[in-house]
């Protein structure tokens, strides 16, 4: 079967095999008798899918075991509350923007502690990452949080910062949501992790949390009982009814992931992704990326045409030969191309050979 290549921002494309299995397991998963949907969350046989999910992410992504992992609800909107609610004690709690969600989350943090900015690439245009040694830390902050990748503005971080050379203390909180499973996570940096599935890992519903061990235990008394990340970590992510659909769908993207390789594999298939389209962008003459090279972002390109009057024209002509969803956020216009796990590299092949052949019609 021939699809169009999906370029979503999210909820984005999934592995056509992954689809293809779920197809088949839909209404009788293994035997069952059952669609996953229908399952008891309590019964034997989703707890099998959620052991293995848990077990091929903590061996795909090498997590550590004093991080839990937790499956819960809400996305990465609700993690900026349920993250000050769980680690500031009211406090001050350090953030980095460096485009609109790290700017959602200060914002939201701010409802439930002392949230400072530490630093801001706001005036920029949100097309860089402030050094280190722009960064004003607070000596008793209970965290710093920034997001490694910023899908509306294309910035991404290519290392982690190591908050103890910078003289901090403060675990580190990363909103991965975007480029999770995409490169490795240094853990011996992070203090928690999370992220919305609805991106790279599967279906919209599921958030991913990796929390250390020894942050567990430090909620507000107002922090609901099922956002309590201690409570959810001691009943194995089942105090409340999980996304059970969506855990499976995630879990049979974990075994897609494997199957390619792992990790090491599909990073160098996303830097050869990124870097056939960010040479043509440059290259072209025509098309702009606005995003310093140093922290461009491998998950999501923005891209601009010479004149937004042409936009509509791409746009249409890009449908027509089975290109979706190239639309840029409405607070940034232009153009842009999401280019997660699942896109193949023919996606991106095809992409840049309309481009081309559209520069060359308007150019």
């Amino acid at each position: 079967m021939n699809r169009p290549y999906n370029f979503s921002a999210g909820p984005a494309a999934l592995p056509q095999p992954v689809l293809e299995r779920a197809a088949a397991e839909m209404l009788d998963w293994h035997g069952s008798g059952m669609s996953v949907m229908e399952m008891s969350h309590r019964g034997k046989e989703f707890g099998a899918i959620i052991a293995q999910a848990e077990a091929d992410l903590r061996e795909l992504l090498a997590v550590p075991p004093q991080f839990r992992i937790l499956f819960m609800q809400g996305g990465g909107i609700a993690e900026n509350a349920i993250v000050p609610l769980n680690l500031s004690r009211g406090a001050r709690a350090d953030y980095l923007v460096t485009g609109a969600w790290s700017q959602k989350s200060l914002k939201e943090a701010r409802r439930y502690c002392e949230a400072q900015l530490v630093a801001s690439n706001e005036t920029d245009g949100h097309t860089r990452i402030p050094a280190p040694a722009e960064w004003k830390l607070g000596a008793d902050a209970s965290y710093l949080h920034l997001c490694t990748n910023e899908t509306i503005h294309g910035v991404e971080f290519q290392e982690l910062p190591d908050l103890e050379a910078l003289g901090s203390n403060a675990p580190l909180v990363i909103d991965c949501s975007s480029n999770i499973l995409s490169r490795p996570i240094d853990w011996s940096r992070v203090g928690l992790a999370y992220g919305g599935a609805q991106k790279n890992i599967g279906p919209a519903g599921l958030t991913l949390v990796f929390v250390r061990e020894d942050l567990l235990g430090r909620a507000l008394p107002i922090c609901p009982s099922a956002f309590d990340y201690k409570t959810v970590a001691d009943n194995g992510s089942m105090y409340n009814t999980p996304p059970t659909y969506a855990i499976y769908i995630a879990g049979l993207v974990f075994q897609w992931l494997k199957d390619q390789g792992g990790i090491a594999a599909i990073e160098r298939r996303n830097v050869e992704k990124a870097e056939l389209l960010y040479d043509f962008i440059d290259g072209s003459g025509w098309y702009a990326n606005k995003v310093e090279p140093s922290c461009r972002s491998r998950m999501n390109v923005p891209f601009f045409l010479p004149d937004d009057r042409l936009n509509e024209d791409f746009l249409a002509g890009a449908k027509a030969r089975g290109l979706l969803q190239l639309k840029g956020h409405k607070s940034v216009g232009g153009m842009r191309a999401s280019i997660y796990n699942a896109m193949p590299t023919e996606g991106v092949r095809a992409l840049v050979d309309y481009m081309r052949e559209f520069a060359t019609r308007h150019g």
